[in-house]
């Protein structure tokens, strides 16, 4: 689960809604660990009857920076290039909204060949205007979660 580190209400509950699927189907969640649309994820996640497993990859060393959503909290003092080993470590992505650290991220997705879908972020297009393979577009949480993880191998 990516995306970025602020979310406005809607887009805190595509996160959260996210968050709640992934649980639903005992996937286990990997986030960057802070705030905006990573702690909402989790929230939902945890939240969930029952609740699911959490992971926060965070880009400091501080263990104290974790959202409160979290079981398992890993610094790692990369800085932003813990967004590569969090996509390394990931066995499908799905973004929710989108910034430019996102954009990234979803880059690392396609270069490393994991299902990705995006919810209510990136348009990611190829020089002639076209979607580029490998990016799945959802309209919602649950289509999100069911496109990545039929996906995942």
């Amino acid at each position: 689960m990516i995306g970025p580190r602020t979310a406005d209400p809607g887009l805190y509950r595509l996160a959260y809604q996210v968050g709640a699927e992934l649980a639903g189907r005992q996937a286990v969640l990997l986030c960057g660990g802070l705030t905006g649309v990573m702690e909402a994820a989790a929230r939902g996640a945890r939240e969930a009857s029952p609740p699911g497993r959490t992971i926060g990859l965070l880009p400091g060393t501080d263990r104290g920076d974790g959202n409160a959503f979290l079981d398992y909290v890993l610094p790692t003092g990369l800085g932003e290039a813990r967004d590569g080993a969090l996509i390394t470590s990931a066995d499908a992505v799905v973004a929710v909204g989108g910034n430019p650290g996102t954009l990234i991220e979803i880059g690392y997705a396609l270069q490393r060949q994991r299902p990705l879908a995006v919810l209510g972020g990136w348009s990611v297009l190829d020089e002639s205007g076209r979607p580029v393979p490998g990016v799945l577009v959802a309209r919602t949480p649950a289509e999100a979660v069911t496109l990545v993880l039929g996906s995942a191998g």
